[in-house]
């Protein structure tokens, strides 16, 4: 009996992974065991990233923050504490957009928060 392999699946496993990798330099684009790796890679950093991404945002509206609260003549620290103690419930990507497109608005809340 004739050896049997599968190669419309090989094929497409292979051509999956090279399309993955278009664009990237030499030999990571066109030699598929080179550019598997480098696609692996990329996905590690990928999931990697998307986790990361909420933290770096986090401190971006932090910064803004405190520059807005320093602004008012408060510290981040000190808004966010009158925030809670006052139940005002704003989050710190609102906050960071007041601070940043509506400083007016923004010095309301410091107000009334401390």
């Amino acid at each position: 009996m004739p050896r049997s392999v599968n190669s419309v699946a090989s094929r497409k496993r292979r051509k999956k992974i090279l399309k993955a990798a278009r664009g990237y330099f030499g030999a990571r684009s066109n030699v598929y065991t080179v550019a598997k790796n480098a696609v692996e890679k990329g996905l590690t950093y990928a999931y990697r990233d998307r986790k990361r991404k909420k933290t770096e945002f986090r401190k971006l509206w932090i910064a803004r923050i405190n520059a807005g609260a320093r602004a008012n003549g408060t510290t981040y620290g000190q808004l966010i504490h009158g925030l809670s103690n006052k139940d005002i419930k704003l989050n710190r990507k609102v906050l960071a957009d007041l601070a940043m497109n509506h400083p007016d608005s923004f010095s309301e809340i410091v107000k009334a928060a401390v």
